[in-house]
Formats: structure tokens, C-alpha cells, sequence
């Protein structure tokens, strides 16, 4: 029989009923509910732990509450896990970027240097005047239109 600080008997508490742990049978959570530190129970108090053993084991198995909470508690793991490991990626790809873009900025400088010399070997490329005939004369029309103005 396991008794509260208080005073109270929580003896055949079920694990549905939990209010201060996640419900789970083990030292940990009993001593949750029990609002009580887990060495008064593994060092002092023996005979509630042993009596509180041989109950989970009469009971048979593990309470499904219990293993779908362990089941998540594993994925979460390997999603924390996958996102740390992507963001530990993430960190190491940045030096390699600062280092492009600052290459690309130098180069990109240089260019504009080059472009602002009147002795420049940058040629700007400039668009092709489009003849006045042919802008006059509506896209549909223009195959029939000579180049010469007849």
C-alpha cells in the first residue's frame, strides 16, 4: 500500500488516472504521483518499491498509454536527430557560400570598374534600332511590307 505526504492512500491508483506523471509504471512516475523524491522511494521506503514491482508485474505487460508515448518519444528522437543533422549541414555549407559571395562581389566590382574606364575592353551591347517602316506597320501586315518602303 503507498500512502501520499499528505496522508492519503493511493493504493490500486490505475495509470489512467495519473495526474502529476505521464502515466507510465515505473519508480519515476510512482514517486511523481506521489509527490515525493524518487531515492525516498528506491532507498528508504524498499517495501513500497517492492510492493509496487510486484504489482506492475501482476498486472502482465505494458499499459498501451505507456507504449504509444514510448513510440513517440522515439520518433521525436529520430526527427530531432534528422533535423540536427541537417542543421549541422546547413552551418557547414555557409562558410563556402560567404566565401562565393564574396568572390562574386569582388568580380563584380572589378567588372563595374572596368566598364566605368574609357579604355574598357567591356563592350556594352546596345539593341538594334528597329526600321521606322517596320514599326509602323502591325505584325500581321509586315510579311507583305518590303524592306525598302514599296
Amino acid at each position: 500500500m503507498s500512502w501520499h505526504r499528505d496522508g492519503t492512500n493511493r493504493q490500486d491508483q490505475c495509470h489512467e488516472d495519473s495526474q502529476a506523471s505521464n502515466g507510465a509504471l515505473t519508480i519515476v512516475a510512482l514517486a511523481q504521483e506521489a509527490d515525493v523524491p524518487r531515492n525516498a522511494l528506491t532507498q528508504r521506503h524498499l517495501d513500497l518499491k517492492n510492493e509496487f514491482c510486484t504489482r506492475v508485474k501482476q498486472r502482465g505487460g505494458t499499459p498501451d498509454v505507456e507504449v504509444r508515448l514510448r513510440k513517440t518519444i522515439t520518433q521525436l528522437k529520430k526527427t530531432i536527430a534528422n533535423k540536427n543533422a541537417a542543421l549541422d549541414q546547413l552551418r557547414a555549407d555557409v562558410p563556402a557560400l560567404v566565401r562565393t559571395i564574396n568572390q562574386l562581389t569582388l568580380e563584380n566590382q572589378q567588372l563595374r570598374q572596368e566598364l566605368a574606364q574609357p579604355t574598357s575592353h567591356v563592350v556594352a551591347l546596345r539593341q538594334q534600332p528597329v526600321p521606322v517602316q517596320a514599326r509602323d506597320v502591325p505584325d500581321s501586315d509586315r510579311s507583305v511590307v518590303a524592306l525598302d518602303g514599296s
